[in-house]
């Protein structure tokens, strides 16, 4: 394989804050709902989006060449 697309560490410390925070919040409004639980999801989600920027996470993506692929000729009997 060329190269990969997975990202650094850092990018998936943030990836990992904001979906605990949704989590979070998720499960906080599916038990009540619990209204402090889902502000300190919205919290989490707001630290995770501070890592993100922080570690400029758009710039994490690698770009490969794109593929080439042929087109096989398809012989439909009508």
């Amino acid at each position: 394989m060329a190269g990969s697309h997975a990202g650094s560490p850092k990018s998936w410390l943030a990836v990992i804050v904001i979906i605990a925070g949704f989590t979070l919040g998720g499960v906080a409004l599916c038990l009540g709902p619990n209204w402090p639980l889902v502000w300190a999801g919205v919290g989490l989600i707001a630290v995770g989006g501070v890592i993100a920027l922080v570690v400029d996470i758009f710039s994490d993506v690698i770009v490969d060449a794109p593929r080439v692929l042929t087109a096989e000729k398809i012989d439909r009997k009508s």
